[in-house]
């Protein structure tokens, strides 16, 4: 569904972000994963190197709360592989913190990496993305953005600007045939998800109409449908995939 395409995934090394990394690899792509780390960068593409010495993948780490270093990332991208032709915004951090304690540089930080990096990143991506005629950039919003959160505000907050930055560059993008869309998660067997004791998870699986959390395979099929040509006419679109579950 990819063939020839090239990708860019932030937050690629573990959980909804490697899966689509994944996926993207599966169906053709080449594709760039961004890390926090080096190491992180590195194990994740050596692991998939191990399935499949034929994909062409590579892993990089800049400081995605620097413009400069953002630039100097996606010009190496387009060195290695060509201009992107779809980006993935994914990386982020959750928070949990109630109102009474929640500290304002706490605040700032998870508003930085999930919504000025995603700005950032946006921008650099669809500067290249003119240039070669067309792109797809796609967002990881969450099901908190609509509904909110019992704590820690900053969260859903962050996910909220999100969906208004999907909605608002597919109106500004279009002209520049660059489509903008955004998956809002629901409960995923993630890392995180690993550590609720599953006493506490039952109650959450029964409150979710098919039964189930949602795997990041199921965020990465979504994906995967809007960066490919099937989802050529949807644009500023924040598509839920939880399961019709609620927080």
């Amino acid at each position: 569904m990819l063939q020839g395409k090239i990708a860019v995934v932030t937050g690629g090394t573990r959980g909804i972000g490697l899966a689509t990394v994944k996926k993207f690899l599966e169906n053709g792509a080449s594709v760039a994963l961004f890390g926090s780390r080096k190491e992180s960068a590195d194990t994740a593409v050596a692991a998939l190197k191990a399935e499949n010495p034929d994909y062409r993948i590579a892993g990089l780490w800049p400081d995605l709360s620097s413009a400069a270093e953002i630039g100097k990332a996606f010009d190496a991208v387009k060195a290695e592989f060509g201009s992107p032709d779809i980006l993935v915004n994914n990386a982020g951090i959750s928070a949990t913190d109630p109102l009474y304690t929640y500290r304002p540089e706490d605040f700032e930080k998870i508003m930085g990496l999930n919504v000025t990096a995603v700005f950032l990143c946006s921008q650099a991506a669809a500067r290249l993305m003119r240039e070669k005629g067309g792109g797809v950039i796609l967002n990881t919003s969450s099901m908190v953005s609509i509904y909110g959160q019992s704590t820690g505000c900053g969260y859903p907050a962050s996910k909220f600007a999100v969906n208004g930055l999907t909605k608002s560059l597919a109106r500004e993008l279009g002209k520049d045939n660059i489509r903008v869309n955004a998956v809002a998660p629901g409960v995923i067997a993630t890392d995180m998800m690993a550590a609720v004791p599953e006493e506490a998870l039952k109650p959450i699986i029964d409150a979710i109409p098919l039964g189930r959390i949602g795997q990041p395979e199921d965020i990465a099929n979504a994906f995967l449908f809007l960066a490919s040509d099937m989802a050529s006419y949807i644009t500023g679109a924040v598509l839920s995939v939880d399961g019709a579950g609620r927080s």
